[in-house]
C-alpha cells in the first residue's frame, strides 16, 4: 500500500518565528512594489539633434566607451538630492536602461547627428577608430532647493579624448547641463533631464568635434 505523507506540521513556536520572519521581510520591501504588482514607469531622453553650423566637418572615426559613474549613479533608478548631502531615487519610476548605457546611446545619437565626424557604433565590428572618447558621469540628478520650488537638474560630464588605438591622451574637458522644471511633477522634472542633458551633450559633441579636428590638422 502506498502511503499518504501527511502534511508538515510546525511547533507553535516555529510558526510564530516563520510569521515574524515573513512580517520582517514584507516591511523591507519597497511599498509602490505591493500596489497590485505595478511596474515602475520607464523614461527615456533624446539625444541633441541641432548643432552650430560652424562645426567643422572630421574625416575620422570616433568611438565612445560606456561611461564610468559611481555606485548611486550606476543604476536605472532616477536619482534626486533633497539635500546637498542626501541622495535618493524617486519611488515607482526608471530609466530605460542604467545611466551609463542610456548616456552611451544617447551621446552615439548625438553624435551621429551632428553629422560632422564618423561615429563608430556599438555594432561597428571590424573598423578601427582613430580616436575613443571616454566619459564620467559625475552628476546626473534633480536637486531640491526647498520644500515648495521645483528642482533644479544637474547632469555634469568629465571627458578625455584619446588617440586610438594606444588611448594616447590629447585632452579632457568637462561639461554641464542645468534646467529647472516647471513644477514638482515627475513628468516635468524629466522634461528638466531631457533640457539638461541636450545642453550637456551639445557642448561635448562640439568640443568633441572641434578638437579632433585641431588634432588632424597638427
Amino acid at each position: 500500500m502506498i502511503g499518504v505523507t501527511s502534511p508538515l506540521r510546525l511547533p507553535k513556536a516555529s510558526l510564530s518565528a516563520v510569521l515574524g520572519l515573513c512580517s520582517l521581510l514584507a516591511a523591507c520591501v519597497d511599498p509602490i512594489s505591493l500596489v497590485s504588482g505595478s511596474p515602475p514607469r520607464l523614461f527615456d531622453l533624446t539625444p541633441k539633434s541641432t548643432f552650430d553650423a560652424s562645426l567643422p566637418n572630421v574625416a575620422a572615426r570616433l568611438t565612445v566607451d560606456v561611461p564610468t559613474a559611481t555606485a548611486g549613479l550606476n543604476t536605472a533608478r532616477i536619482a534626486l538630492k533633497p539635500t546637498p548631502t542626501q541622495f535618493e531615487y524617486f519611488a515607482g519610476a526608471q530609466w530605460v536602461d542604467v545611466v551609463p548605457v542610456m548616456t552611451q546611446t544617447l551621446l552615439l545619437e548625438s553624435f551621429d547627428n551632428s553629422e560632422k565626424i564618423d561615429i563608430l557604433g556599438r555594432g561597428a565590428y571590424g573598423l578601427r577608430a582613430d580616436y575613443g572618447l571616454l566619459v564620467n558621469i559625475r552628476e546626473f540628478q534633480a536637486e531640491y532647493q526647498s520644500e515648495t520650488d521645483p528642482p533644479d537638474v544637474r547632469i555634469r560630464f568629465q571627458a578625455r579624448l584619446v588617440a586610438m588605438p594606444r588611448r594616447t591622451f590629447i585632452d579632457s574637458t568637462s561639461v554641464v547641463g542645468l534646467s529647472t522644471a516647471e513644477s514638482r511633477k515627475l513628468t516635468d522634472i524629466i522634461d528638466a533631464f531631457d533640457l539638461a542633458f541636450g545642453r550637456a551633450a551639445k557642448d561635448l559633441v562640439s568640443w568633441t568635434v572641434r578638437r579632433t579636428a585641431e588634432q588632424e590638422k597638427s
